[in-house]
Parts: C-alpha cells; structure tokens; sequence
C-alpha cells in the first residue's frame, strides 16, 4: 500500500510515457505527394509474397491506412485484420521497414534542428513503458545531444513513440513501473501472471483495509454523550507516535484507502466479472466490412499534388465503413480536413454509421439515436487524451438489447469510439470514479488536485505507519521467541561469596 500511494502519487504528475497521435502529428513531416507515388492497392499487391514469406501466409485484409512521408521515404503505413503492423514503401510497394539510417533521419527532423547531435544506442524491445505499441516493437533507441533526451522509432513503421528526458524516464520508473508491478515482467514473468498477482494483491489490500477500519472504529471514543474515553481524556487508547498517527490517519483516510484497493481489485477484470472493454477483431471486421472499395484501392496521391490549400497536411488517412470511404488529411495540429474523392465521401453519413452498429451487433435493432455535441459521464477526455482522441460532436446509438449496449460513433472518420453495456457503465463507476475521481465537478483542476494530494497524503502516512508498526511488531515477536540466556555456574556460585565478604 505505501509503494501503490507514494508510486500514485508520481502518476498523478507525470507525462504518460508513450506519445499519443496528438504528439506524433506535431512532428511530423509534411506529406507533398509526389506523381509516380503507388496507390494504396498497388503497394498492397506489389508486397503481396514479402507479406505471404513474412506472416505465413495468412488471409487478411486492410484495416486502417495512413500515407506519409518519413525522411527521404514515402510510405503506407498499415494495419491489416490479424493485428499485424507493416509499412509499404510508395515508391515501388515493397515491405519497408526503417533501418538504423532512416530511423535517424526521422529522429533529426523529429528534433526540428538538422545540427542536433543523435547518437544511436542501440535496437531491441525496449520496456514497458511503450507498452501500447507492442506490434511496433523493437525500436531503435537514439541519444539526442548530451544524451539527456532519448528518442525511440520503431524499426517496424518508423514512427516515434518516445521522447523523453531523463526526468521522464524516472518518473515513469518510481510511477508507473513500480504501481502496475512491472518489475515482474522484467524478472521474466508473463503479464498475465503480473496481473493476476496486482489482482491479488489488490484484494489483500481491501481486507486489510476493511479489518483495519473496523478495528479503528470499535476503538474510538469520541466521550460523547457522556461517555467514557480512555485515560486523560483520549479518544484512541494508543500512546506511542507512530500508532496515534495511523490510528487517525486510517480513521479520517481510510475510507478512501479502502476504495482504492477496491477498485485495484476490480482493475484486472476478477473472474471476469465485467464484459471486455473494447471489441475484438473479429467484431471490428464485421464493423467496417470485409471487402476494399475500389475507390480506397486506386486512388492515386498524385491527384493530391496540385491542391495548394493543403499543404500544412503531414498524413492521408483512409477510413471505410462498408461500401463508404472517407479520405482524411490530417495537419500538424490535429485538424482532420476530408479530401474529395472519386467515388468516396466527406463525411460518414447516419445509414453507413448505423449499417456498421447492425453488422457489429449481428442486426441487434436500434431503439435510438442522437447526435451529441457535448462530453457525458461515460465518453468524455481522460487524462492525457486529445481533441484527436475524443472528438465531438459524435452519433450516440442505444441499442434494444438485455445489456443495454451504447454506442459512441465519430461521423468524420467512422471510428467506434467507445461501447458501453450495463456491465461496462458499472465498471466505469466501481473502478474510474472511485480510482481517479474523475466525475462531474470534482474532474474540474484545481479541485481535484486538492481532493487527490489530501487522500493521497493520507495513505501515504497510513501506509508508512503500517510498516514501522509491522516492523516493531516483528521485532518484538522474533524477540519473544529467543530462549532467555542461561545462568552460567560462576554467576551462580558469585553469590555465595558475597555473602561470605559480607558476614
């Protein structure tokens, strides 16, 4: 409990340790497409044995497609069905990954100064701190001048998931690594055995919250009424520094401790207990629909070439939903400006949205629709998410089924943003609210830091006594199990004779 308080509370005012899209789209290159670049179908052709020798031969299809310019390289970045990450030059179509010198390249432009020192370290998987971009690893990791800075590129795609500063790197180790038990996973434990012990631990810390404040109650006598308290007037029968402030700290505190473990317990899903927090890929499949309209596989970047308004544009995104493509230009601030197309659209219409939630639910009917424009207590921005990552406005969908399914759906590039079922809206509430407190007024900052630092504080005192009091207590125990020294023969015979010395 002291290491998940003092480790919380360095998340509470650290940077998340990957980049978000935001952060990415800030650095990166302008696209200027030039004519001769390959369509998205002719690279997806032309790489089609690299792909077969690479993934083993397995059926898959696109399902998200981004063009960009990384260096002196064109490429497709993408995502096919089986999870896989690849990107395809748009030069010739080949499989393209970035070596060690275009990994360089992107990493100096990345630092917007081409006399920057960068200094390569070296390649691998690198640690969990860029674990939500598994299917990029490894990386190539660079030194960028005194070596204070480091940068990693994934040697998969090219794109920069990390820059941090040394300050970065040991916040995420005294926050992240150590409150999600990441040590676990670097001894050479499976994450899953690594929650299933934060799992454990989590309900281990509940019941001894729980006992804990029910002893403190029982043993607290406030005198009212009349009523006995403990001598000279105290309210709590302890003496001692270290008990009186547990005692009051878990008596004031502990209430919120108790909720945090609680909500730790439920963190890893228990038995579980609540339905899967995002759609698997089978399910996104159905959702966009398994075949590639030809508007999304022929259309060619040079038509991009003489359209002179958009050359703030560093990435084309293509998105589908059925038969409906949108093409995407996405800017370095993070607009999303759709492109005309031949055969595609500028926005996805409300039937191709509600198509996409019928193939998604199996034809569950739609009991209503709406478009909202403002953040609720289910989709809203978390910390460290972007206008990117929670658009609005968005066409919510409820659905006529026994779990009460929503649906949160972004009509400008026909992303499934968020499902929410009963089951799901209790989770939110037993392990968000209570875990992050990020419900309605009390989300508003300043507030919530006041409200966080002042139980978070708590705990960290009650989690700091916890241990010299169990430490105290081991003591006296070992102490207690020692055999008392026995009484050697000149200790006993020195008795006699004083008596002798004194007559």
């Amino acid at each position: 409990m002291s290491l998940w308080f003092l480790s919380g509370l360095v998340i509470m005012y650290s940077d998340a340790s990957a980049l978000n899209r935001a952060e990415q789209l800030a650095h990166a290159q302008s696209l200027q497409p030039q004519s001769g670049w390959l369509s998205l179908g002719q690279a997806w052709e032309r790489s089609a044995i690299q792909r077969q020798m690479l993934f083993d031969g397995k059926p898959a299809t696109i399902i998200d497609a981004r063009l960009v310019r990384q260096g002196a390289e064109a490429r497709w970045l993408i995502e096919d069905s089986q999870g896989k990450r690849f990107a395809l030059s748009a030069i010739n179509g080949r499989l393209d990954g970035a070596s060690v010198n275009d990994a360089a390249s992107i990493a100096r432009h990345w630092t917007g100064d081409e006399r920057t020192d960068i200094r390569y370290i070296d390649t691998g998987a690198q640690d969990s701190a860029v674990r939500n971009y598994e299917a990029l690893r490894p990386f190539h990791r660079f030194a960028i001048g005194d070596g204070s800075r480091e940068l990693l590129v994934s040697a998969i795609t090219g794109e920069v998931v990390r820059d941090s500063t040394r300050l970065d790197r040991a916040l995420y180790w005294t926050g992240n690594w150590i409150h999600l038990l990441r040590p676990l996973e670097t001894l050479g434990l499976s994450a899953d055995t690594r929650r299933t012990v934060l799992t454990w631990l989590g309900g281990f810390a509940f019941a001894g919250a729980l006992t804990g404040l029910i002893i403190g109650w029982q043993r607290w006598r406030p005198g009212w009424g009349g009523r006995a308290t403990y001598s000279q007037g105290r309210k709590q029968p302890y003496r001692e520094f270290w008990f009186k402030w547990h005692f009051w700290t878990g008596l004031l505190g502990g209430s919120f401790a108790l909720l945090w473990a609680f909500s730790g317990y439920l963190n890893g899903n228990p038995f579980g207990l609540f339905s899967p927090a995002a759609p698997n890929r089978a399910e996104l499949l159905r959702y966009q629909g398994s075949s590639l309209p030809a508007s999304m596989r022929d259309w060619r970047p040079s038509a991009f070439v003489t359209d002179t308004d958009n050359r703030d544009i560093v990435e084309l995104a293509w998105r589908r939903l059925g038969d409906t493509t949108v093409l995407l230009g996405l800017t370095r601030d993070g607009r999303r400006l759709p492109q005309p197309v031949d055969g595609g659209s500028l926005h996805f219409q409300t039937s191709a949205l509600l198509a996409a939630a019928e193939r998604l639910t199996d034809k569950t009917p739609v009991a209503s629709q709406a478009l909202i424009t403002e953040y609720d207590s289910y989709y809203y921005a978390r910390r460290g998410q972007a206008a990117f990552d929670r658009p609005l406005p968005v066409l919510q969908i409820d659905l006529a089924d026994a779990a009460a399914t929503r649906l949160y759906l972004d009509p400008q590039d026909g992303r499934l943003l968020l499902r929410q079922d009963t089951s799901r809206r209790a989770y939110r509430w037993l392990w968000s609210a209570i875990h992050h407190w990020d419900i309605g007024w009390l989300a508003q900052r300043p507030l919530w830091d006041a409200w966080m630092l002042t139980w978070v504080l708590m705990g960290v005192v009650l989690g700091s006594s916890s241990v010299v009091i169990g430490w105290k207590r081991l003591k006296k125990t070992f102490h207690a199990d020692k055999p008392a020294p026995r009484q050697t023969d000149t200790s006993r015979a020195a008795k006699p004779m004083a008596v002798t010395q004194g007559q």
